[in-house]
């Protein structure tokens, strides 16, 4: 028989749960909103074209194949090593970096203007082997020796792996910005849809597409990808079975890590800029979308991308202006993890996280 002492908790326990389930939906319906407020407010001041409202898209959709690029390195070290390589935007910004003395030493010899073709394949490769080396190079040194240490050591570990890569670069190059060339044939504008866009944007987003098409062929259709998910799955059965852990690791970085160069590559000429500190905020955003998106998962991370760019280069003008906050695009890094937050209130586990969390 129940006593008097024993209700008592259980009801309080209820009435602890009920409220915090309150509270949620309150943050919820106080989100969405503020989110209405400001999207009905930017449509009544009508202040921008259609020509303005393309633009702001496509400039997302082009930041947001760099930050999925970015994010499928996160991802795919965090799915076979549960590791959070914190280092990876400062691995992206080292193939920048080689992008960028390849381009500037074609572009002197006049390389760049008449072979466009071959000198974006150029700076493509080399950003690809530096940033793939000193993945392969950090995963050996740094990250190995920590690959069955339960607790905080291996994220230390990742974090002074990004300070080392920071100030090595400040080092050997200086602190100072350096400038992407920015010859004609990235100028040009392509007409879209009835509307105009820079080349460089069209080629960084095909060029995305046909990355991330290549990276989820790699992990799902060949030997090393089903070794690589084989070791992500249980790594003790992988070993049992005949599978080298260690090269597949090797492997998941430097796959990874030249993904990164591409991305770095990416930016740079978006940007046109490149410095030593440049991988730090790219790589933070890039990890939230790899956590939107379900972290370890693949296709949730090009989405989280994606998704992340277009917030970001919409949400000043759609969502900040309706709200009558003067300067709205000087709060365009604030808006992109405040919007991520709200995301992850609604689906905590990311976009596809439940089906990621449910086959393991």
């Amino acid at each position: 028989m129940m006593t008097a002492t024993n209700v008592l908790p259980e009801r309080r326990a209820r009435w602890r749960i009920s409220f915090s389930a309150a509270t949620s939906w309150v943050l919820r319906i106080s989100i969405a909103l503020i989110l209405v407020a400001g999207v009905v407010g930017s449509i009544l001041k009508d202040r921008y074209s259609a020509d303005q409202w393309f633009d702001l898209v496509a400039f997302g959709i082009t930041i947001g194949s760099v930050y999925a690029l970015i994010a499928l390195g996160y991802t795919m070290v965090y799915g076979v090593l549960r590791l959070i390589n914190f280092a990876h935007g400062d691995i992206m910004m080292a193939g920048s970096f080689a992008g960028f003395f390849i381009a500037a030493s074609m572009e002197r010899s006049g390389f760049l203007d008449q072979h466009p073709v071959l000198a974006f394949a150029a700076m493509l490769a080399v950003a690809m082997l530096v940033s793939a080396g000193i993945a392969v190079l950090t995963e050996r040194f740094a990250y190995r020796p920590f690959r069955h240490v339960r607790g905080l050591a291996p994220l230390i570990c990742a974090i002074g792996v990004s300070f080392f890569l920071q100030q090595s670069f400040r080092g050997f190059f200086g602190s100072g910005l350096r400038s992407y060339p920015d010859p004609v044939w990235l100028r040009a504008p392509v007409s879209l849809f009835g509307f105009n866009v820079p080349a460089v944007q069209v080629l960084v987003v095909a060029s995305a597409i046909v990355v991330m098409l290549v990276l989820y062929l790699i992990v799902h259709k060949t030997k090393m990808g089903t070794a690589m998910r084989a070791v992500s799955e249980d790594v003790e059965t992988a070993t049992l079975m005949g599978i080298d852990v260690n090269r597949v690791v090797t492997f998941t970085f430097a796959l990874g890590g030249a993904v990164g160069g591409v991305a770095g590559v990416f930016y740079g000429l978006v940007f046109k800029q490149v410095y030593f500190f440049m991988g730090f905020t790219p790589g933070i955003k890039a990890f939230g979308a790899a956590v939107l998106g379900g972290i370890g998962n693949v296709p949730g991370a090009m989405i989280g991308g994606i998704f992340l760019g277009i917030c970001e280069s919409l949400a000043p003008a759609l969502l900040l202006d309706g709200l009558g906050i003067p300067a709205p695009y000087q709060m365009r890094d604030l808006i992109a993890f405040t919007l991520l937050i709200a995301v992850l209130i609604f689906r905590p586990y990311g976009i596809f996280g439940e089906r990621l969390a449910g086959k393991r």
